[in-house]
């Protein structure tokens, strides 16, 4: 696993004094807002503010103080440490669930495929499945569904809804 995980990626310059703007790569814009610090280019930053601006975070990092300082930071990927966030009981990072093996709860010998992407819908996640033939499959990420997730032993057993995968 690794310790840094991408969480935005940074999409304009905002204004005359070194604000940029944010295109979050997390739960949500308020989230990424929350930070003091994150990593960009090989080193920690302090957030000096950030706001949401719709579905953007519009954030000051310290030493950047120009709109040309701002345009050099065009393009990159801010990082937040994992040890920075305290996950809820049953929640994962979606880089943690990308490439765990999906199979079969009552029939672990039964692989389904391997999860390839998350899908936030608003009502819960969907899970993309890529079976052995090529075809993805798309799961509710409910807990139906979803029997349990091994992060560990990169194993996701389900359940799948009669029809799910007809």
């Amino acid at each position: 696993m690794d310790q840094l995980l991408e969480t935005g990626k940074i999409v304009s310059v905002h204004a005359l004094k070194g604000e940029v703007k944010v295109e979050p790569w997390c739960d949500s814009p308020d989230f990424l807002a929350e930070f003091d610090e994150l990593f960009l280019d090989g080193k920690w930053v302090e957030v000096e503010r950030a706001r949401v601006q719709k579905n953007m975070v519009i954030m000051k990092l310290r030493g950047t103080d120009t709109p040309e300082a701002a345009g050099k930071l065009v393009g990159k990927v801010l990082y937040l440490d994992r040890d920075q966030v305290e996950l809820e009981e049953g929640t994962y990072f979606i880089a943690d669930l990308i490439g765990l093996k999906v199979v079969d709860a009552d029939d672990p010998d039964k692989v389904y495929g391997t999860l390839t992407q998350v899908s936030a819908t608003g009502a819960n996640d969907v899970y993309h499945i890529l079976f052995p033939d090529g075809k993805t499959y798309y799961i509710p990420a409910i807990p139906q569904v979803v029997i349990e997730t091994d992060i560990e032993g990169g194993v996701m057993k389900i359940r799948p809804l009669e029809g799910l995968f007809a």
